[in-house]
Parts: structure tokens; C-alpha cells; sequence
């Protein structure tokens, strides 16, 4: 077979254009309301406590076309209890799917229709609520309400333009607290939370654009300041596929720097999928010619050594080999970083037999020591391996080893077609890993409980006045203002922009020094554990109107902001500001002080430069916030550099 990709690193844009790689991205994002999107339960109020659990379990159901979803027949071969974990605060009879629904969330459709503006979406003139099948239990009535607000939108890319195909408005699932066996627990907190889903068009063709996009979307929607932040308001799906592949779906991505690695090592995978499909075509092998036996061989490891046999035989678990007719040699071959095609057998037995002990399978052309060569010419024997065989073990109970080897059957017949479509699980390594089959249209219906709803031109009028400047004009404007280059794109994806802009045009004070203050010292004062939050717009006029009048009061910044911060009472930040407003020193007062120090300095302090660094620290002291520094240190050097003449 062909050799697989250079490493990550050495990859060009001519490579992946060579593999045809296209990539879409799903961004789903929380929205920052306070109300669930259908139902009156508080957003956004996590807890690790529960007042009671509930059992279910999940069955498929005819779409309206009278056929299956194959995600949901998946789902139901798994076998799974589900466990909600429910607290009262946070959930509600709605949510159980006993109650019918709320009318939409208006504060979450407002939102949802801000940001589809700012996207550059035509909107909807109606909004018709749809259901979408979850049969993994992720939320407990088995579907999740959604509905779109808009289509056809677009972000720049440098010279070009990337399509966003719709902007959708949905409830958030369950957030799962364990999946081990049969069982699955989740936590209903999160349950039925507003969340937008942002859907572009496969036009990036790097995996460094995919990146870019993310981070301009993300920063988008955060300059609204309408969304949630912090870990799980915002998680990625990336729909990767090259020539001659098919889109795979990696859900769940948590931070937008993992997506280069995890699309590397997808395009790694299906480009050795397609060289595994043309290598079993090579010796004869299709999907029509695919043969294999299968038995049980419990009775000839009986005295196996390999610890996960052993503890097997110990449960009383049965033992079947799969023998791959043909495949010597496939099993092992290369599909992403540190991984084997025998891996994509394994992900499917984990996942849909539920053998979560791993290594739940042992392959005959496993590297490592594991069962002695004598037993395995035994099981040869017992499944007819010829030479060009390959031999899999699988081990559970009765009926979950049953469905684990009609699952080994059905993915190693799947390598002859080539790359099967599957949504799959993003890992912390780059990798990802099977998660389930992927969806079809067959999984969306219409929903009937909640009646359709106008979007007038009154609404959509009200609310665009309320939309943010796209934050690639934001940076343009503050570039010219003067802003340092790295705080530019911080302030335009900042919700604290317009306050930004307001103070600079209303008080005559550097654009440089507010923006400093806004969004340099303030991440200071936070990583200091100090509540921020107190530093209101009020707070903020009050400071830089004093400032414009003796704008030696920035010299006391951080005194004066971190008095007012760390205070246990309540004093007004005016009453501490006054504190600070003392009457201003006279030039030739400092001009004095300046002489004087100069006059005690170290003799061995000769060189200006030396002197000056010495001294300037002293000479501020007793005149910081009643003379600005920048004439301070002028007058200073004056003197300094003239002292000889």
C-alpha cells in the first residue's frame, strides 16, 4: 500500500489540495438568557447536587415517511439505561416529556435573530418549530426542539467570502456525567438551554482556515455580549472529508485550537481508508466477494495467561473469533496517529456492544504478547483460517458478544466500500473515535404541539439597532484611533467596545490609555481575584471626566480602582476618587525636588541613562496623581542632559 501523509507539521496547502480536503463547521453556542427556551426554569444555574433520579429507556420511531433513522436503530442496539439525574430547581415537568412546551423563549429569539443579522443572514419571515431525534439519551423525550431563524449568510476570509447555509435555534442537551456498560447518566441542568447552531458552507480547505473561521465566528457572536462564555457554552462539530471519502462529523470539539490536528487526523484516516478499500479490491475482496466465519472458542483459551482472557473466562464470559477472510494484514495498517484499522473495530464494539473494558478485542496480528502461538493455530483451525487470513477475539456475555461480532462483521465489510459515514468523537490527543452512525433526514419532523410564528418587520427593525459593528470594521476604526495592535482585536469582539468608543469621544483623554485601563489593567484586577464587575459605566465617566481635568489622577489609577474594589463597604467610587484629587505641584516645585536628588546621587551614577533610572522612581513618589508623569520625566531629562553646560 501507498505510503500515509508527511506529519502534521510539514503539511502544505498544496498537500491538502492535492487530497481534496473540504471541511464545514457547526458552531453551537449558548446564548446568555434567562430562561430555558421552552419551558420557565432558570438558565445557566449548574449543580452538582440531585434531588432524584429517573430511569428510561429509548425506542426509535417512524419518521413521517413511514422509515427508521439509522442513528436511532444504532442507538437502540445498545441497550442502554438511562439515568437523569434531576434537581428541582433546574428542571421541570416539560422537560420529562409530561407537559407540552412553552411558546419560544422571546428574549432567546431576539438574540438568536442579532446575531443572525450580524452574520449576514436573510431572515426567516416564520418561524416553524421542528423536532430532530436523540435516541442516545442526551435528552430525555427523545428529540430536541429546533428551528431556523436564517440562511444564507456569510464571513469574510481574506479576499473571500465563506457561505453560512443557516442559523439555527435550539434547546441544549443533557450534560452526561458517565457511559460505562449499559449504563448512561446524565445531569439535566443544562437541559433545554437557548443555543444558536451556526452552520457554514465546506469551503475551507486548510485546516489553519477552519481555525480562522472558528475564531471570527466566536468572536462575533462574543462581541454581542448576549452568549455565554467558559467551558461548554460554546463546543464545535467539524464536518471533514476528502476526494474519494465522505463527510464525517467530529462532534463536541471543546476549543477551536484542537480543530487543526483533529482535521489533520481525519483526512490522515480517510486517506487510509481508501488505500485499505483499493487493497482488498487489489486481492479480490468487495463488498459482493466479502466472506468470514465465525465461532465460539471459548473451550481453547482455558488456560490463557493474558490477563484480560483470563479475567473473562473468570466472569464466565464467552469467547468468539471473527475470521476475516482475506485480511492479513489490514488489521494493522496505519489510520491516524498512534492507531490501526483495528481501532475503527474496536470504537464500534465499545460503543454499540457496550464492552467498555478495554482492550475489548485481540487481533492476530497484534505486536504484543498476549496468547501463546499454539493456542492461536488452535483457534486457527476451529475458524479455517487460511495463511491469508485475519483472526479477531471478542469476549462479554452471551448476548452483548453476539452483538459485538455481527458489529466486527459489519465495519470489516465497510473497508471495502471505503470510508462509511459516522459521526465521530473528538479526543485531547487530535485523534477522534467512533460515536455513532451518522444522522440522516429521516430524524427531522415537523412538531405539532407549537403553532408557527411571524417575525414582523416591527420586531426585526426594533432589533437591529441593537447589532454590533462586525468586528473586521471594529479593528479597521481602531487601528486609525491609534490602539495598540494587540489589544485591537480584544476590544472589537469585546461587548465593551461601544463604552470604549463612548468614553474616548466624550472626554478629551487618550484612546491608548483608556483602552489600557478598559481591557489590560481590568484582566488584572480580575486574575487578582477582584470583583470587576463593580467597574460600571458610571464608574468609568466618573474617573476619566476627573482625569480630563487633571489628568495627573492616571498616575493613581490602580490605587485608586484597587481601593475601591477591595473595600468591604459600600463608599461611593466618587468619595474614594476625591481621596485622590489633591492640588496640583508646580513645576518648579518638582524642579527643586529634581535638583536636590541629584545633588545626593551616587557619584558612580555618570552616565545619564543610569542616573535617570535611578532617580526617576523617587522623583515621582512624592508627586505621583498631582503632575503627570510624561512631564515629570521630560523636565527630568532636561536637566539631566544639561546639567553640563
Amino acid at each position: 500500500m501507498a505510503p500515509l501523509l508527511k506529519p502534521f507539521e510539514e503539511m502544505t496547502t498544496a498537500d491538502y489540495r492535492e487530497l481534496g480536503l473540504k471541511v464545514g463547521l457547526e458552531i453551537h453556542q449558548q446564548l446568555l438568557t434567562e430562561k430555558k427556551l421552552f419551558c420557565r426554569c432558570p438558565a445557566g444555574k449548574y449543580s452538582e447536587e440531585y434531588d432524584a433520579e429517573i430511569l428510561r429507556h429509548m425506542r426509535p420511531t417512524l419518521s413521517e415517511l413511514g422509515e427508521y433513522d439509522g442513528t436511532a436503530l444504532m442507538e437502540f442496539k445498545t441497550r442502554k439505561d438511562i439515568i437523569y439525574q434531576i434537581n428541582h430547581e433546574t428542571v421541570c415537568t416539560y422537560e420529562m416529556d409530561d407537559t407540552p412546551p412553552f411558546e419560544i423563549n422571546p428574549q432567546a429569539l431576539d438574540i438568536a435573530l442579532q446575531i443572525a443579522m450580524l452574520l449576514n443572514y436573510n431572515l426567516v419571515s416564520e418561524i416553524h418549530i421542528s423536532r430532530k431525534q436523540y435516541l442516545d439519551g442526551s435528552i430525555p423525550t427523545g428529540f430536541q426542539r429546533t428551528t431556523i431563524v436564517g440562511v444564507d449568510g456569510w464571513i469574510p476570509l481574506g479576499k473571500r467570502k465563506i457561505g453560512l447555509i443557516q442559523l439555527g435555534l435550539e434547546e441544549d442537551a443533557c450534560r452526561e456525567v458517565s457511559d460505562e456498560g449499559h449504563l448512561r447518566v446524565y445531569r439535566t441542568d443544562r437541559l433545554g438551554m437557548p443555543l444558536i447552531e451556526i452552520v457554514t458552507q465546506p469551503q475551507m480547505h486548510t485546516p489553519q482556515e477552519v481555525a480562522q473561521v472558528g475564531n471570527l465566528l466566536r468572536r462575533l457572536v462574543r462581541s454581542t455580549g448576549k452568549v455565554r462564555t467558559g467551558i461548554g457554552a460554546a463546543r464545535q462539530d467539524v464536518n471533514v472529508s476528502i476526494t474519494g471519502g465522505t463527510r464525517i462529523e467530529i462532534k463536541g470539539v471543546p476549543r477551536i485550537p484542537m480543530i487543526p490536528l483533529l482535521i489533520y487526523n481525519e483526512a490522515l484516516r480517510q486517506y487510509a481508508l481508501l488505500q485499505i478499500r483499493e487493497e482488498l479490491k487489489r486481492r479480490g475482496i468487495t463488498e459482493q466477494t466479502f466472506r468470514y466465519e465465525s465461532a465460539e472458542v471459548t473451550h481453547l483459551l482455558s488456560r490463557a495467561s493474558w490477563d484480560p482472557i483470563r479475567r473473562a473466562l473468570k466472569k464466565g464470559n464467552k469467547i468468539f473469533c471473527v475470521n476475516l477472510k482475506g485480511y492479513m494484514g489490514i488489521l494493522s495498517h496505519p489510520t491516524q496517529m498512534g492507531k490501526v484499522f483495528s481501532k475503527e473495530i474496536s470504537d464500534r464494539v465499545r460503543v454499540i456492544a457496550c464492552l467498555t473494558r478495554l482492550p475489548n478485542i485481540l487481533t492476530s496480528e497484534s505486536t504484543e504478547e498476549t496468547i501463546d502461538s499454539f493456542t492461536w493455530k488452535k483457534i486457527r483451525k476451529a475458524v479455517r483460517a487460511a495463511s491469508n487470513d485475519a483472526l479477531i477475539l471478542v469476549w462479554g456475555n452471551e448476548e452483548d458478544v453476539q452483538t459485538a461480532v455481527n458489529e466486527i462483521v459489519i465495519r470489516a465489510r465497510e473497508a471495502t466500500v471505503g470510508v462509511p459515514s459516522e459521526t465521530r468523537q473528538a479526543l485531547a490527543d487530535g485523534t477522534n473515535g467512533f460515536e455513532r452512525i451518522l444522522p440522516g433526514p429521516d430524524r427531522m419532523y415537523p412538531d405539532t404541539d407549537l403553532p408557527p410564528l411571524e417575525i414582523t418587520e416591527e420586531r426585526i427593525e426594533r432589533l437591529r439597532a441593537g447589532v454590533p459593528e462586525p468586528v473586521w470594521e471594529r479593528e479597521r476604526k481602531y487601528r486609525k484611533m491609534g490602539v495598540p495592535e494587540h489589544l485591537v482585536p480584544l476590544i472589537a469582539a469585546s461587548p465593551q467596545a461601544p463604552l470604549f468608543e463612548k468614553l474616548v469621544q466624550t472626554y478629551r483623554v487618550s484612546s491608548v490609555q483608556v483602552a489600557r485601563l478598559l481591557f489590560e489593567r481590568t484582566v488584572y484586577w480580575r486574575r487578582k481575584k477582584l470583583p470587576v464587575e463593580r467597574l460600571t459605566e458610571e464608574v468609568w465617566k466618573t474617573f476619566f471626566a476627573a482625569v480630563e481635568k487633571n489628568p495627573a489622577l492616571l498616575e493613581n489609577h490602580d490605587r485608586i480602582f484597587t481601593e475601591f474594589l477591595q473595600q468591604k463597604g459600600a463608599r461611593p467610587f466618587e468619595q474614594i476618587l476625591n481621596a485622590y484629587r489633591t492640588p496640583p505641584v508646580p513645576p518648579s516645585k518638582v524642579k527643586e525636588t529634581i535638583l536636590t536628588l541629584l545633588k545626593q546621587a551616587e557619584p558612580s551614577f555618570r552616565e545619564p541613562e543610569k542616573k535617570y533610572r535611578y532617580l526617576m522612581r523617587q522623583i515621582m513618589e512624592p508627586v505621583r496623581g498631582k503632575i503627570p508623569g510624561e512631564k515629570v520625566s521630560t523636565m527630568f531629562w532636561d536637566i539631566l542632559t544639561n546639567q553640563g553646560e
